[in-house]
């Protein structure tokens, strides 16, 4: 019972982490004071701890912060009970912060941040390297980064084609960069040969999804071509079904 407690605890402290460079990374870059999500203007520590709303606007937090609270320690007490027969507790609640800190950021900005992917890329490398050995980790890494780096330029391509047959500049991409370099740390957590399921588990998954989206926004008569949906959130559940299974 006292274990559960503490991961909770674990959980709780996780998911504080998670929500302020949510909040503050994605237009800051750098740790920096909270701000309104509405306004953008500066939330005193005591409000922010708190949960208060904001000052200025009266806005309240957004659902996001009180998802994520139950979540990561709903997670953190999931793998307690349910351990993971591919990697050990202490560095699976790591990786379920860095993960969800991922898919936040991404889902709302569709965004993956340059140096949250150099802070995953180091500690999927040590746990990598700890879970594989060395070469598997570091082929694994090569070859995700890789193959998405080929999808990327294939995407860029293609849009370029759609422009210039319509004759109409645009600012669309196919694929992020971010998910370039999340392909790559992906590799470096499932090692060789687990990255190449683990893309087609993402393929699959976000595919899955598209259609349903297709599928909801053709019965709502509200279609959109090539309406972009976040991909960094099916590579972490690809993560997420072959290292934290119990």
């Amino acid at each position: 019972m006292e274990i559960g407690i503490i991961f909770i605890f674990l959980g709780l402290l996780g998911g504080f982490l998670v929500n302020y460079l949510a909040d503050v990374l994605p237009s800051t870059r750098k740790l920096s004071h909270p701000a309104c999500w509405n306004c953008a203007s500066d939330i005193s520590w005591g409000n922010y701890l708190l949960f208060r709303r904001c000052n200025n606007c009266g806005r309240s937090r957004s659902p996001r912060t009180y998802i994520i609270l139950i979540l990561i320690p709903a997670i953190a007490v999931y793998l307690w009970l349910s351990p993971p027969q591919q990697i050990e507790l202490p560095l699976a609640l790591i990786l379920l912060i860095f993960l969800l800190l991922v898919a936040t950021i991404d889902i709302e900005h569709r965004l993956i941040l340059h140096m949250t992917s150099i802070i995953g890329a180091l500690i999927s490398l040590g746990i990598g390297i700890h879970l594989h050995g060395v070469v598997p980790t570091l082929i694994g890494g090569a070859s995700g980064y890789g193959i998405m780096l080929l999808f990327y330029f294939f995407g860029d391509l293609f849009v370029r084609y759609r422009s210039k047959k319509r004759n109409e500049p645009t600012d669309e991409v196919a694929l992020g960069f971010g998910d370039v370099n999340l392909a790559g740390i992906t590799g470096l957590l499932l090692g060789w040969p687990v990255i190449i399921p683990g893309l087609l588990f993402t393929i699959l998954a976000g595919g899955l999804v598209s259609l349903l989206i297709v599928v909801f926004m053709l019965v709502r008569r509200q279609y959109q071509a090539f309406y972009a949906i976040p991909y960094g959130p099916f590579m972490i559940l690809s993560i997420f079904y072959l290292l934290f299974r119990p």
